[in-house]
């Protein structure tokens, strides 16, 4: 499948309980959750978005939010 072609199973894992806290990007993130959701809401105005268990997404390097995660994370990830 095309996460293991992308090497998704080989890079880092992060993982934390539930809490809020605000987060910014120097670099890109792309991320896999294995478990936990989540919803990323951009200091800029623009649209909160909720993700969990078997989505990927891609975080632009620059964005300012606040993650709310409301069921336990744990994740793969890697920044470019």
């Amino acid at each position: 499948d095309w996460l293991e072609k992308k090497g998704v199973f080989n890079w880092s894992t992060w993982g934390c309980d539930v809490s809020k806290f605000p987060w910014s990007y120097d670099s890109s993130e792309s991320c896999y959750l294995l478990e936990g959701k989540v919803t990323v809401t951009p200091d800029d105005g623009k649209p909160a978005a909720t993700f969990g268990k078997g989505d990927f997404v891609t975080l632009p390097a620059g964005m300012s939010c606040t993650w709310d995660v409301s069921e336990a994370v744990k994740k793969h990830y890697t920044f470019f």
